[in-house]
C-alpha cells in the first residue's frame, strides 16, 4: 500500500498561516488526536501510577523526558509518510542490513508485535474488571468476550467515527477530571509539597528499573504508536493531499504546508498526553505511594480508584470506573483498528499475499478486526493477570524504541528532499532522543544481565 484506501480528495494547496485560518487548521488536525485517544490508555492509567506508587516523586523528570523525546521520532516518521507515501512497515523494510525475506528491523518489529498482543489482552482484562467494580455482576470471562466481540462488530460495521468521537469525549472528560483531582489533592492530607516536586528532578534512577523502563516504553508515544502514526497520516489524507512527488515547486509548497499541519498536530498530541501522564503520576506518587499501595493484578482497578476516592471522596468511585472503562476500551478499539492495518501490510511484506485493490485491502482489514479481538480475549482468558500482561508489551516496546530512533535518523539523512528535512534544532533534539533511548535500553539490558549473573 502506498496510498490510503479512502477516496483521494483533490490536491489541496499549502495552508495559509494567518490567525483567521485557525478554524480550518483545526479541522485538518487528526492523526495526533487519534493517537492521543489510543495512548491515553494502559500507560497512563496503569503503568504510570504503578511507577509513582513504587518510587514516589523521584522519577517525575523521567516521565516528562519520556513523553518529550519521542515526539521528534514521531515527526520524522510522519515526514517520511507524507513526502514518500509509504507505510511505516514499508519504510522499515527499506533499511540497509541483513535480510531474510524482509529487513532485520521488521523481524524485530514482529517480535514486539507478538508481545503487544498480551498488552492489549491485559487491557481487555482491565476493562472487564472495571465493569465488575462498577456493579455489572457478570463473570469476568463473559465480560471479556463481550468487550472483544463488541469491538470487532463495531469495526466491521464501520462505526469507527462514532466510537472515536465518543471515546475522545469520554477520555477528554476523564483527563480533565484527573487534572482537577491533582488540584483538589492540595486540600487533602496528600497535598504535594514543593520539596516533593523538587525531589522529582534529582535525575536519578532506582536500583530496579524494570517498572521505569516499562513506563518509558508506553508513556506518551510508545513504540506501537510511533508505528501507527504514519498510517493515520496517510489515512487522514495528508499524504494524498500532498500527492506524488512530481519534482515541481507546487508539490514542494504543498508538502511544506501539510508538514506544518502535521507538526502542529503532533505537538497538540504531545500537550494532551504529557499533561495526562504527569497528572496520573502525581496522583500515584502522592496517594498510592503514601498509602503503601501497589498496583497488582487482582485489585488493579480498585487500587487505582483510590487516587480519586482519597481526593474527591468515595462517591468518585463511579467517576473513576466510567473513565477507566472509556480509556481502556477506546485504547483496545483504536489499537485493533491500527493493528489490523499493520497485519495486512505485514502480510504483503512477509508473504506473497497482496490485496489487489483498495476494496480487497479494506475487506482484509475487516477480517483482521475480527481475528485480533479474538486473540486478545483468548490470551486474557488463558493467562489472566492484566498488570503482568500489560508489562510484557511495555517492556517489548521499550526495547524496540532505540531501533526506531535509529531508523528515524536514517530516514532524515537519506531524504531526497533536503528543503523538507527537519531543521537544525529539531535534528539536535532527534539525536538527543536517539541517545536517551539507546542509553536507557542499554541500561535495562545491563541491569537484567547483571541480575541473571548474580
Amino acid at each position: 500500500m502506498t496510498t490510503p484506501s479512502n477516496p483521494a480528495p483533490s490536491l489541496a494547496p499549502a495552508p495559509e498561516w494567518a490567525p483567521t485560518r485557525l478554524r480550518p487548521l483545526l479541522r485538518q488536525l487528526g492523526p495526533g488526536l487519534i493517537v492521543s485517544s489510543i495512548i491515553v490508555g494502559s500507560g497512563e492509567l496503569i503503568v504510570t501510577p504503578k511507577l509513582g506508587a513504587e518510587v514516589g516523586f523521584t522519577l517525575l523528570w523521567f516521565i516528562i523526558l519520556g513523553c518529550l523525546v519521542k515526539v521528534f521520532v514521531q515527526l520524522e516518521f510522519g515526514r517520511y509518510a507524507i513526502t514518500r507515501g509509504r507505510t511505516m512497515l514499508q519504510a522499515m523494510d527499506s533499511l540497509p542490513g541483513p535480510r531474510l525475506i524482509v529487513s532485520w528491523l521488521l523481524w524485530l518489529w514482529l517480535g514486539m508485535f507478538i508481545c503487544v498482543m498480551p498488552q492489549v489482552a491485559g487491557m481487555v482484562g482491565g476493562t472487564a474488571t472495571a465493569l465488575r467494580l462498577g456493579g455489572i455482576n457478570v463473570p469476568l470471562p463473559a465480560l471479556a468476550i463481550a468487550i472483544g466481540g463488541s469491538c470487532a462488530v463495531l469495526l466491521v460495521l464501520g462505526r469507527y467515527r462514532l466510537v472515536e468521537t465518543a471515546s475522545m469525549v469520554m477520555v477528554g472528560v476523564f483527563t480533565v477530571g484527573t487534572m482537577v483531582a491533582v488540584a483538589v489533592l492540595q486540600t487533602t492530607p496528600y497535598a504535594v509539597t514543593g520539596e516533593q516536586l523538587v525531589s522529582g528532578f534529582a535525575f536519578g534512577l532506582p536500583a530496579d528499573v524494570a517498572t521505569a523502563f516499562g513506563a518509558f516504553g508506553v508513556i506518551g508515544v510508545g513504540a506501537t504508536e510511533l508505528i501507527y502514526y504514519p498510517y493515520w497520516c496517510l489515512e487522514k489524507g495528508y499524504g494524498v493531499k500532498v500527492g506524488e512527488d512530481d519534482g515541481t515547486e507546487e508539490w514542494r509548497r504543498r508538502a511544506q504546508g501539510w508538514l506544518r499541519v502535521m507538526k502542529i498536530d503532533a505537538w497538540v498530541c504531545f500537550a494532551l498526553y504529557t499533561t495526562t501522564t504527569v497528572a496520573f503520576y502525581l496522583l500515584g506518587a502522592a496517594v498510592l505511594h503514601a498509602k503503601g499501595m501497589l498496583v497488582e493484578n487482582q485489585r488493579m482497578i480498585e487500587v487505582l480508584s483510590l487516587m480519586y476516592r482519597e481526593t474527591f471522596g468515595e462517591w468518585s468511585l463511579w467517576m473513576f470506573v466510567v473513565g477507566a472503562i472509556a480509556v481502556l476500551y477506546s485504547t483496545i478499539f483504536g489499537a485493533t483498528a491500527s493493528n489490523a492495518r499493520l497485519v495486512v501490510d505485514a502480510a504483503g511484506l512477509f508473504t506473497p499475499f497482496r490485496p489487489r485493490s483498495s476494496e480487497a485491502r479494506v475487506r482484509w482489514i475487516k477480517v483482521s478486526c475480527v481475528l485480533l479481538p479474538a486473540i486478545f480475549t483468548a490470551v486474557y482468558l488463558g493467562f489472566g493477570n492484566p498488570v503482568q500482561l500489560v508489562f510484557i508489551g511495555a517492556i517489548a516496546q521499550g526495547l524496540m524504541l532505540p531501533f526506531l530512533a535509529g531508523a528515524a535518523i536514517y530516514f532524515h539523512f537519506t531524504s531526497p528532499h533536503r528543503e523538507l528535512r527537519a531543521g537544525p534544532y529539531s535534528l539536535a533534539c532527534l539525536l538527543l532522543a536517539v541517545a536517551s533511548m539507546i542509553g536507557l535500553g542499554g541500561y535495562q539490558v545491563f541491569s537484567e544481565v547483571s541480575r541473571w549473573l548474580r
